[in-house]
């Protein structure tokens, strides 16, 4: 081949490249870090992914601003967390105005804990009517809503379909693993019960056999009054716990208090992972298994 046709076939090459864009990553927007993580854990590099709260923040109260809108009305999936915790995220998804977005509630296969069996009032507190939606912290769910993560985006872009639901199974398989060695690690710990801030980690706990016998909280969204701290003064004493989990959106001043009334420790960590890269989903879990055990 001459000089001249190699010269006229590189640049056919080079401007048939130039012609034929790389296709497209779809857009998925998550309410939080952690079905974020999943869903990009999932999605790989056909998937850009963000997330609306922020890790370390409560997740009930996320302050909707128009620059999540934007965000949003670029995507073509929207990931909720349901059971409704992330109701503000309906306020965001219509503010959008978007027509091609697919909305995803994530809790759609997962069994719900802590469902109330009387009518919910204003008495009961920040109480789920459909119950607790803090359900990604055990990982077997965490497996669930990858794996419907991945029929969503299957429909989106079919011709991936194989990869997303590859993905998705062997996500599901660390998540179970995971699970497994949390159960062995913890396995040894003195006392089977733990005292929690708030009503997070109940999904946790029953996945690790332990038991949370009381909160900080009298009731889900209340501050504790003196009375109730001294109750559980009496309960830590009684029963021998020693680790108390708070989220680090609650004031200092009653986990303080009870770790200077007893031996209890104080372990602070959020229910959310830190951002939304594959994997930190599951590193969160560890670190939280970790937290519990004193490692």
């Amino acid at each position: 081949m001459n000089t001249n046709r190699l010269r006229g076939l590189l640049l056919g090459l080079l401007a048939l490249a130039l012609a034929t864009p790389a296709a497209a990553k779809l857009r998925v927007v998550a309410s939080t870090t952690d079905l974020g993580s999943i869903a990009a854990s999932v999605g790989g590099d056909q998937v850009e992914v963000a997330a609306i709260a922020r890790p370390g923040s409560d997740p009930h109260r996320v302050e909707v601003l128009p620059s999540y809108m934007v965000r949003v009305s670029r995507a073509q999936l929207y990931l909720k967390v349901g059971l409704s915790l992330d109701q503000w995220a309906d306020q965001i998804i219509d503010g959008s105005r978007s027509g091609k977005l697919t909305v995803l509630d994530c809790s759609a296969h997962v069994s719900p804990l802590e469902v109330p069996t009387t009518r919910v009032d204003a008495r009961q507190g920040d109480v789920h009517p459909n119950g607790n939606p803090h359900y990604w912290l055990d990982p077997h769910n965490e497996g669930l809503v990858a794996l419907d993560i991945a029929e969503a985006l299957a429909r989106l872009d079919p011709a991936h379909a194989g990869d997303y639901r590859a993905r998705a199974t062997a996500f599901a398989a660390d998540c179970e693993a995971a699970r497994a060695d949390g159960i062995a690690r913890l396995a040894s710990l003195p006392t089977r019960q733990i005292l929690t801030y708030h009503a997070s980690w109940i999904y946790f706990t029953d996945a690790m056999g332990l038991s949370v016998p009381a909160h900080v909280e009298p009731v889900p969204g209340i501050p504790p009054t003196a009375g109730h701290l001294q109750e559980l003064v009496t309960l830590i004493q009684r029963q021998g716990i020693r680790v108390l989990l708070q989220e680090p959106y609650y004031s200092d001043d009653a986990p303080a208090f009870l770790a200077r009334q007893t031996p209890l420790r104080v372990a602070k960590v959020s229910p959310s992972c830190d951002d939304v890269t594959p994997g930190s989903t599951l590193d969160h879990f560890r670190a939280v298994v970790s937290a519990i055990a004193g490692d």
